[in-house]
């Protein structure tokens, strides 16, 4: 049989139906076309970074200054203001600071006295601080005990707990059981309202009653040791 044009035309009209279906024979799915990517920056960190200048550092100060005076310190000044290199020496300061720490604050002066088993003792010397000054001092106290002669001798006294120069003018007691004598040298210990004073003193031999009292110190000279 021939076909006709009107028949051909509804065959493909029909074809067409039939394969556009989406339940078609042969169908396939249809897959959306990739699209491109988002640019960078199109959509907002999960951290946004803080807005601002970041805070500045904390400043960077200077450590304190030292207050105190180190037994190398001590020995040399000692050594100078004695005019010996003295074993001895080295090892009462180093029995001093074992016991009480490193002072801030030392004096260094010259003292008389005397006695027959009680005497007088008459010094002057200098108060020296690493930041608070220097300080001109005097000193007078009666010794008691088994103390015979006469002496007149250079004094080294480490100043303990002192909370300002002038609190050295006040009266020092003697600590019991601190006296200790090595090569020459002997350091004794006395005491007022927490400040610690310890003499340092050479040649005394066996004037043992001369570290045994107290001692007042004054801004001036005094012969009054009361």
């Amino acid at each position: 049989m021939r076909a006709t044009p009107r028949t051909i035309a509804l065959m493909m009209l029909i074809g067409l139906a039939l394969g556009s279906g989406p339940t078609g024979p042969g169908a396939a799915s249809a897959q959306p076309a990739p699209g491109p990517y988002p640019p960078p920056g199109a959509y907002p960190p999960a951290y946004p970074p803080p807005s601002g200048p970041y805070p500045p550092a904390p400043p960077q100060y200077p450590p304190p200054p030292q207050q105190n005076f180190t037994p190398g310190e001590l020995v040399g000044a000692g050594q100078r203001f004695f005019g010996t290199v003295s074993r001895g020496l080295a090892t009462v300061i180093e029995t001093a600071v074992s016991q009480w720490g490193q002072p801030n604050g030392y004096v260094l002066g010259e003292e008389a006295g005397g006695a027959f088993f009680g005497g007088l003792r008459f010094g002057e010397g200098m108060l020296y601080t690493k930041n608070a000054g220097d300080l001109k001092v005097y000193w007078q106290g009666p010794t008691i005990g088994w103390d015979i002669g006469g002496e007149g001798a250079r004094t080294m006294m480490l100043v303990y707990n002192l909370p300002a120069t002038e609190a050295i003018y006040q009266r020092f007691a003697g600590i019991d059981g601190s006296a200790y004598f090595v090569g020459g040298f002997g350091m004794t210990a006395l005491t007022a309202n927490d400040v610690v004073l310890v003499p340092i003193r050479s040649g005394v031999g066996f004037r043992l009653g001369a570290n045994v009292g107290y001692l007042k110190f004054t801004p001036v000279s005094t012969w009054n040791p009361f």
